[in-house]
């Protein structure tokens, strides 16, 4: 089978997400994709279980968590350039190598806990780099349109699917095997994601370099990629609702106090946001053409977080259940936004702009998970859910604004950015009759 896009014209038995497995390459992105992250969830819940076994400290044992997100900025800023300067395929497996070299150090006995913090720590500035590249590379192969955001979509539902099964799994992997048998285990997903990768995708050219060095280089693709006004306001509104749709989320143990519904209710609330996320990317994904993904964009961006406002009246268990699946459900507002996101972006820099947005996006979910917090020491958590409900909506409606006044500007290709896109959007709604949609 050809390893060569397969456009949505020439597969009219296949629809939706469908379409993705008979290319070659992605299935072997996709299968890394899931060892890759199988490795990542067990490597936490088995870090966070030997730290307080080593330590009896929750302190460091919560701040395994923390490591895991901190470092993306730093790695998104310094080293964003690796994923246009060298060739794609080989930074992918360089960076699942070095990861199980990390899982693998961590495995050993005689590793203390600063070992094990710092080799945390080493993994997280690397994952913005790997998963900047892979969502670039996804264009590479998939081509930059309809079949690049079913892909980015799919990667995201399987993410999301994690947050459900992955960590009860960790856990129940923990009652057979210690918790260092269980990093050997992640080294080993990390390998087959490597093998994957250098066997299942081909080899690409770099995308460019201006010879400078790699911090500088790295550097100056940030300054393009948050400069540019167009690219900027997508990227703000592609961050915004998840700084904002994480706080119920940080604060569902105490809300779940708050309305006196125990240890069970926290769970439950927990799982409502990536059910409504699944549950929205699915239907928007399979159902609706790329013309309606479009259209849809700006208002479900806006109102994706309206339903977080029902913490006004103090729901109970399953009102707060629903307004939670809603308001994952307006996630979907992202397949559209991931679209015009590749097409602002020059090629040349499309890696960098990948990374950017993968650090950004963990950097800004974690500040919006601390000042959850931080306002919860003062104000009710239905009153902070309620505020961060209306704080996004105010900010996601600014920023659609923004986003739809930037059409009128010209890309770096002297093409007027409305033009584009709806050409780009007819062609796609053209191709989608063409399958039966």
């Amino acid at each position: 089978m050809s390893d060569e896009p397969i456009s949505e014209a020439c597969a009219p038995e296949s629809t939706g997400y469908l379409r993705l497995f008979k290319i070659r390459e992605f299935r072997a992105v996709f299968l890394a994709y899931a060892f890759s992250l199988l490795g990542i969830v067990v490597s936490e819940v088995a870090l966070t279980v030997l730290v307080y076994g080593l330590t009896g400290s929750p302190l460091l044992s919560a701040l395994t968590f923390a490591l895991g997100m901190l470092p993306y900025l730093v790695g998104g800023a310094l080293l964003s350039g690796i994923a246009d300067r060298y060739p794609p395929r080989r930074v992918l497996v360089a960076c699942d190598v070095l990861c199980a070299g990390c899982a693998a150090l961590m495995a050993l006995p005689a590793t203390p806990v600063f070992g094990l913090l710092a080799l945390r720590c080493a993994i997280a500035v690397v994952s913005p780099v790997f998963n900047g590249t892979r969502m670039a590379t996804l264009t590479d192969i998939l081509g930059d349109g309809d079949l690049f955001v079913l892909g980015r979509s799919l990667l995201r539902i399987v993410s999301q699917s994690s947050v459900l099964v992955g960590f009860g799994l960790g856990g129940v992997l923990l009652t057979v095997v210690p918790p260092r048998g269980a990093l050997l285990i992640t080294m080993c997903t990390f390998v087959a994601s490597a093998l994957l990768l250098r066997y299942g995708t081909k080899r690409r050219p770099a995308r460019g370099s201006d010879g400078s060095a790699l911090m500088k280089y790295s550097l100056s693709g940030a300054r393009q990629v948050l400069g540019d006004r167009r690219i900027r306001a997508l990227l703000l509104l592609l961050w915004a609702p998840p700084m904002f749709m994480v706080a119920p989320e940080a604060l569902a143990a105490p809300y779940a106090d708050e309305i006196g519904v125990g240890v069970a209710g926290v769970g439950l609330l927990m799982c409502a946001l990536p059910v409504g996320t699944i549950a929205g990317e699915l239907y928007a994904g399979s159902a609706l053409s790329a013309t309606t993904r479009a259209r849809i964009v700006l208002p479900l961006a806006s109102l994706t977080l309206l339903p977080l406002t029902v913490y006004a009246v103090t729901p109970g268990l399953l009102p707060a259940m629903l307004a939670l699946a809603l308001a994952g459900a307006g996630s979907a507002y992202t397949l559209g936004l991931d679209r015009w996101f590749v097409d602002a972006v020059p090629e040349a820099l499309r890696g960098r702009a990948m990374t950017v947005h993968t650090a950004g996006l963990m950097t800004i979910q974690g500040v919006g998970m601390a000042l959850a917090g931080l306002a919860a020491e003062f104000f009710a958590v239905s009153t902070v859910v309620t505020a961060a409900g209306v704080l996004g909506t105010v900010c996601c409606a600014a920023l659609a604004a923004e986003v739809r006044a930037t059409r009128r500007h010209r890309t770096t290709g002297g093409e007027p950015v409305g033009v584009r896109e709806r050409a780009t959007e007819l062609r796609d709604g053209a191709d989608h009759h063409v399958t039966g949609g």
